[in-house]
């Protein structure tokens, strides 16, 4: 196999994984928002705002394609397996991390956007708690750009 085949692998499932991750939390937010709008509709600010939380870690993986493609340009020949092989980890390292981050934030909103539908005022505390799984996230993309530097 080419080593640029291999750069590419891990760049696919960089951007699948991240953003597979992104459409599961933001339709756990969705539908959490359905539901919660069946009791309280005037907050339908806030269920937008939690919803749309989960919806980074597929920018993370799309931010991860600039960083890592411009190392693609090699010819075939050019790219060695090394830097391959890292572009390759990097994009399996932050498509693995925004798939369970998008996921679990989807999950955090969710609960938040139930209980501010059951008429609780959790709005603050729901947005400050999904962004522990966000600073994952952002390790990862911060990984996969100090990566890029070592090609």
């Amino acid at each position: 196999m080419e080593p640029i085949i291999l750069a590419y692998i891990g760049i696919g499932l960089m951007i699948g994984l991240a953003g597979a991750g992104s459409a599961i939390g933001v339709s756990m937010g969705g539908s959490a928002s359905i539901g919660a709008l069946k009791k309280n509709e005037d907050a339908f600010g806030t269920y937008m705002v939690l919803s749309a939380l989960p919806g980074t870690q597929g920018l993370y993986g799309f931010m991860g394609y600039f960083v890592l493609t411009g190392y693609t340009g090699y010819l075939p020949a050019e790219m060695t397996f090394y830097s391959a092989a890292t572009i390759f980890g990097a994009g399996l390292a932050l498509g693995i991390v925004g798939l369970i981050s998008g996921i679990r934030q989807g999950q955090v909103c969710a609960n938040g956007i139930a209980a501010i539908g059951s008429g609780y005022n959790v709005f603050g505390n729901t947005l400050v708690l999904g962004v522990f799984p966000e600073l994952y996230a952002i390790i990862a993309f911060a990984a996969t750009f100090l990566l890029s530097a070592a090609i």
